[in-house]
């Protein structure tokens, strides 16, 4: 692909889990795309029909998902026209803070749950860092 050309961004790693609605797993499969590095800038979004049908959706789903990455302001669309990523190394960094904080809270929760105290739980970060 040359440089400035766009891709259509790939739903094949995809995996739909239980306890998540859809239309939120679709856009945090883009977000992490997006800090990964793998959904940059001018990359297009498969059609809202193309995608329900690919995914075994309701085209709403879909639609929903695609309403809430518009109004995050990660993607421009226009009827009649593809869907494309609209990301500026702003946006960017704010969904990477968004995805950081949101698994951080979670793995501590989980931890203080299973009762580990602060040190234990950094004992185990660090074990895992490395």
């Amino acid at each position: 692909m040359e440089v400035g050309e766009s891709a259509v961004i790939s739903f094949e790693t995809f995996v739909m889990e239980d306890g998540m609605a859809i239309y939120l797993q679709i856009l945090q499969y883009i977000k992490r795309g997006i800090i990964a590095g793998t959904i940059v800038d001018g990359d297009e979004l498969p059609s809202r029909r193309m995608l329900s049908a690919l995914l075994g959706v309701n085209p709403n789903t879909v639609h929903k998902a695609y309403r809430m990455l518009e109004e995050e302001g990660l993607i421009a669309s226009h009827s009649g026209a593809k869907s494309c990523m609209v990301l500026t190394a702003e946006t960017i960094e704010t969904v990477r803070a968004e995805l950081l904080e949101g698994d951080a809270v979670n793995i501590v929760t989980a931890m203080k749950q299973m009762g580990l105290s602060k040190a234990e739980a950094l004992q185990l970060l660090e074990r895992y860092w490395d």
